[in-house]
């Protein structure tokens, strides 16, 4: 088995566990043939050499500052056919201010709608609403969610802004209620694929708590969605 590299990199909002997340997936990584090093900050973005002989970037870096050296070093590599993956705020909740980082992964998150206001306790579990995630026509037959049925969830439901270039796998949907202010359903990508030059980014939205990535489906996802962002041989 020809050896990968991945590049975990993590850090951010704490209350995204960060370390405890991207550890769910080491053992998978290294059982599907990965060397994989970590980082604690994006400075490694910056390092030309590193990023050169990265096959793939696991991303888990909610909010946070990013330099423009460091994302024009990312977006580089991914051009160039390094992969680059990630799961809710790691990934679409990433460096607010730098619209250079928007423009490589194609959807931001806006927000996640909570509950009525009555019902309101002032925790995390606020945001937490029961919606359903809905597999696409063109997700039915991607390898990252081919076979996987439309699922229920209880957490945050992102509400994303995003363009057209990316390639939407799965949706959810914001209904319309009496305490929320826009008067249709809207309908959010929550997995999506995105090709930026010789690489692949892979988005999913669901994992903002452990126990969401655990869920079967979205963890099927995540793995699915590093194996297939991974620099493929076009690209080496």
């Amino acid at each position: 088995m020809t050896r990968k590299n991945a590049l975990v990199v993590r850090g951010g909002w704490e209350g995204h566990q960060p370390v405890r997340a991207t550890e769910l997936f080491l053992p998978f990584l290294r059982a599907n043939g990965y060397d994989v090093r970590i980082e604690e900050s994006t400075d490694v973005y910056a390092d030309a050499a590193a990023m050169a002989g990265t096959d793939l970037v696991v991303q888990c870096v909610t909010m946070s500052q990013i330099t423009a050296e460091q994302v024009a070093g990312l977006s580089g590599a991914v051009m160039a056919g390094t992969g680059f993956t990630g799961w809710h705020g790691g990934i679409a909740d990433s460096f607010r201010a730098s619209s250079d980082y928007l423009h490589l992964v194609g959807g931001q998150f806006a927000t996640h709608p909570g509950k009525e206001p009555c019902e309101l306790q002032g925790g995390q579990e606020d945001n937490y609403l029961p919606h359903t995630v809905n597999i696409t026509e063109l997700g039915r037959e991607h390898p990252v969610t081919a076979g996987i049925e439309d699922f229920e969830l209880d957490t945050e439901q992102y509400w994303v802004l995003h363009d057209d270039l990316i390639d939407v796998l799965a949706t959810t949907t914001h209904p319309v209620r009496a305490w929320h202010p826009w008067h249709r359903p809207v309908t959010s990508p929550a997995v999506w694929t995105r090709r930026w030059g010789a690489g692949r980014v892979v988005v999913a939205t669901p994992g903002h708590s452990l126990d969401v990535l655990e869920h079967p489906a979205v963890r099927t996802v995540v793995e699915r969605g590093m194996l297939w962002a991974t620099r493929t041989a076009s690209a080496s």
